[in-house]
């Protein structure tokens, strides 16, 4: 048996819907450019509202929802001209 869990299963349908969710209150909430502070405290409030929602995720799963949601928040890093010149 496979460690990957298959579409039809509810937890990761669950997982799948949690996430799209957690994505599109960023989104709309403007998480991407808040403070790093508001951010933590925006995560802290949502993810306990997530754990309601969705009761049969489990604490990891939870977690890797955070950690996805805080890396979606970074603004994007572009290389720098230095980087790319160098590069040539």
């Amino acid at each position: 048996m496979t460690t990957k869990k298959l579409r039809h299963d509810p937890e990761a349908v669950s997982f799948s819907q949690a996430r799209d969710e957690m994505f599109s209150h960023i989104l709309r909430c403007g998480v991407i450019d808040a403070l790093p502070e508001h951010q933590k405290d925006w995560f802290d409030d949502t993810m306990l509202y997530l754990a309601d929602r969705y009761e049969d995720l489990t604490k990891e799963e939870l977690e890797q929802l955070r950690v996805l949601g805080e890396r979606f928040s970074q603004p994007v890093q572009r290389k720098s001209e230095t980087a790319v010149s160098g590069a040539a």
